[in-house]
């Protein structure tokens, strides 16, 4: 405690004589009460005397001169008094209940104890020794005190320092472990209001708009002002203050200089005293710290508004920290969310990629131009989130346009709707200088809610012009971005492709359709040809063989040149009706002719017989003629008609162009699920420009006939067709002096 400061000029009285304070007369003999008389005055010692009432109240006699410095009150005012007289009620309740104690235990005592005299606090050290009378009863009580404010003051200030050492290290350990900001602001007020020992602790956050915001509170009541918004009529007014770093300390608001309506204001929050602390994020005036005291007026301590700047400097720090922590979660959702529209392109990418490639098989595989073209608006509609896809073309004179394809969702359906460019020139200008164009438009009015959507126009075009628009709605304002403009594009240019290729396609059914028409005449000549040539040889045969019959009676077949001539024309009548037969059957063969009557026949030996019918031919003309079938050839589905003619054109055809001294081989094989027939001979070799034409109608290799037989010429072009008939393939190869035709059946 600290010395009254009116002790070094208070006159103080004289006390009584000690025999007045222990008695009327001091017994000599008893040892105890001379030895007390005689500390009285001399000890510097607090000594005050207690008389013990027969009621057991307690009542003060007198003090010595040493009490009466420390404490600034005469001893002759203190007699007679009680301790209610001279103390707060709490205190005197503490003095009473020691003095009780004393007189219940009648022994000495010793306690500490913190008692306010004349306002000022102080901490005492106390002794209390009962005296008894001649009947043993405790009738006063002598106190001996020592003054250990000073000590008190010591300890407390060491116990001051070191919590607020542990407050400070508590709220530095919050920020190091990155706690959340309102924990950390919550837990700060919690605990420097116990730390304080006041009514409330508030942390108060500015407001752009000049208000604030209380974003922690604690309060000793249960009217908590968290989260109310409050505006400081003296912030207002002198902003600049807390903004250069200054606080305010009232320890009354009543007898501080402050402003009526501030002074209303404070009262109006039940504040009697407060302190107030400006928190500073970086240069900038985050927010107050405030301690409030309620109930009465405090003085602050130097230490107490030191520990609020420097949990001030902290909590700014937190704030910081916070807001750095903040920016570094935004970052990160930004780059999480550049990440993910980054993953949605490169997945956009690929769905654009799938969808072109889609295309160019459909472009390639299919010539439907409706099909490829109405699939492309589908498949962009879902892609991209649209609520129309519409592809448009233009007419020859580019005057008109008209929609083609179209997908929609909830929009009504424009498919054949017809534009004059001439009416919106300002939207088809730059399409058909083949620039995009997009553009927001309101919803026709069957919208009940007015509705505005993007919209864009990507030209469709080649080398060879534009062909039309690809139109795309989107039901929202968002524009179309520039990756999105560059994929459709892409969709645009496959779309040209497809429209053009429509074009040539219906071209080239046109040319097709007038050659088949050319073909079905050039057929149907060949039969009616056929069907009047038949005629005339067949009266000529018929006259030939008249001719014939008279002429034997008459003998003039002796003459020499007679028989000649008619069987010249035997041979011609038979050539002439077979090249008929020839053409007949391949302009049928032409004509998609009826499916083949199909047999199954075992080749080994229904081969056989019809190879070996040549063997007199080929012996004639000094050839070999060799055979190889295969045992394992299972049996062949065919036409045996049309089976027995192609391998005896090709036998003939073989035997005519094989010089004398070679060979001709006919064999056979099992080739995976095909059986294979080869009829080769040896000595002819053709080139690749005679075994280009060797199926042609009418074509001779002349040349290569060492035998000079006649023929039709139409006889390999027959082979081929009736092969491809019964479902076969056939094809020729020549080379090392050797030429093989190779049939393949399927099984």
């Amino acid at each position: 405690m600290n010395k009254n400061p009116a002790e070094s000029t208070m006159e103080l009285t004289k006390l009584s004589p000690p025999q007045i304070i222990f008695g009327t007369e001091v017994d000599e003999k008893n040892s105890s009460e001379q030895f007390l008389l005689s500390m009285y005055d001399s000890v510097q010692a607090s000594i005050f005397v207690v008389d013990v009432l027969e009621d057991g109240d307690f009542q003060y006699v007198a003090l010595n001169p040493t009490h009466e410095r420390w404490i600034g009150i005469r001893s002759d005012d203190l007699r007679g008094k009680k301790p209610e007289d001279i103390l707060s009620p709490i205190d005197a309740a503490r003095v009473r209940q020691h003095y009780a104690d004393c007189v219940l235990f009648g022994k000495t005592i010793s306690y500490e104890q913190c008692l306010q005299f004349q306002g000022v606090t102080t901490w005492w050290s106390t002794t209390l020794t009962p005296l008894r009378d001649a009947n043993s009863r405790i009738y006063r009580l002598i106190g001996t005190s020592s003054n250990i404010t000073p000590v008190k003051q010591a300890q407390e200030a060491v116990g001051l320092q070191f919590e607020r050492e542990q407050l400070l290290e508590a709220i530095a350990g919050r920020i190091h472990q990155s706690v959340e900001l309102e924990t950390i602001l919550h837990q700060t007020t919690i605990e420097l209001r116990q730390f304080l020992n006041c009514d409330r602790i508030l942390i108060y956050r500015f407001q752009p708009d000049g208000s604030g915001v209380i974003v922690a509170a604690s309060v000793a009541a249960s009217d908590s002002l968290l989260g109310k918004n409050i505006i400081d009529p003296c912030f207002s007014s002198n902003p600049e203050h807390y903004g250069q770093g200054c606080i305010q300390v009232v320890e009354d608001i009543y007898a501080a200089d402050l402003h009526p309506y501030h002074i209303d204001f404070l009262a109006s929050l039940q504040i009697r005293a407060n302190v107030v602390v400006p928190i500073f994020q970086e240069q900038d005036m985050w927010g107050l710290l405030i301690a409030h005291h309620c109930q009465e007026s405090r003085q602050w301590q130097q230490a107490e508004t030191s520990l609020l700047k420097q949990l001030a400097t902290q909590i700014g720090i937190a704030v910081q920290q916070a807001e750095l922590r903040q920016q570094f979660k935004d970052l990160k959702a930004e780059i999480e969310l550049q990440k993910q529209k980054h993953k949605n392109q490169l997945q956009q990418v690929r769905n654009f990629e799938a969808l072109v490639r889609r295309m160019t098989e459909q472009i390639r595989d299919r010539l439907d131009e409706a099909q490829v073209l109405q699939t492309v608006t589908q498949e962009l509609t879902e892609l991209l989130n649209l609520e129309r896809c519409q592809i448009e073309l233009y007419s020859p004179c580019q005057t008109l346009v008209t929609i083609a394809y179209e997908y929609s969702i909830n929009l009504p359906q424009c498919r054949e709707l017809t534009r004059q460019i001439a009416d919106r020139l300002e939207v088809y200008q730059p399409l058909l200088q083949k620039q995009p164009l997009q553009f927001l438009e309101i919803a026709p009015g069957w919208q009940p809610n007015l509705l505005v959507m993007s919209q864009m126009a990507c030209p469709i075009f080649d080398t060879q012009g534009i062909l039309g628009n690809l139109w795309l709605t989107r039901p929202s304002q968002e524009a179309f971005d520039e990756f999105e403009i560059e994929l459709v594009q892409q969709v645009a240019n496959e779309c040209a492709i497809a429209i053009r290729q429509a074009q040539l396609y219906q071209q080239t059914q046109i040319q097709v359709k007038e050659l088949e028409n050319c073909d079905r005449l050039k057929n149907q000549f060949l039969r009616n040809l056929s069907q009047e040539l038949r005629t005339p040889i067949t009266s000529i045969s018929l006259a030939v063989q008249t001719l014939e019959s008279v002429l034997t009676p008459a003998e003039i077949l002796e003459i020499e040149i007679v028989p000649q001539l008619l069987q010249i024309l035997h041979n011609e009548c038979a050539r002439e009706s077979k090249l008929i037969n020839d053409l007949l059957k391949l302009t049928y063969l032409e004509a998609e002719p009826e499916p083949p009557t199909l047999i199954a026949i075992d080749l080994q030996s229904w081969l056989q017989p019809i190879v070996e019918s040549f063997r007199d031919l080929t012996n004639c003309q000094r050839q070999q003629l060799k055979l190889s079938l295969d045992s394992a050839l299972p049996p062949l589905e065919t036409d045996i008609t049309d089976m027995e003619r192609i391998i005896t054109e090709l036998l003939n055809h073989v035997c005519k162009y094989t010089p004398a001294g070679e060979s001709v081989t006919v064999s056979t094989h099992l080739r995976g699920d095909a059986v294979e027939l080869n009829i080769s001979n040896s000595g002819l070799e053709l080139t690749s420009n005679e075994l280009s034409r060797i199926f042609e109608p009418f074509y001779h290799l002349s040349k290569h006939d060492p035998w000079k037989h006649s023929g039709t010429g139409l006889e390999l072009a027959l082979v081929q067709k009736m092969v491809r008939h019964l479902g076969g393939s056939i094809y020729v190869e020549s080379g090392a002096g050797q030429t093989t035709f190779t049939i393949k059946f399927p099984l």
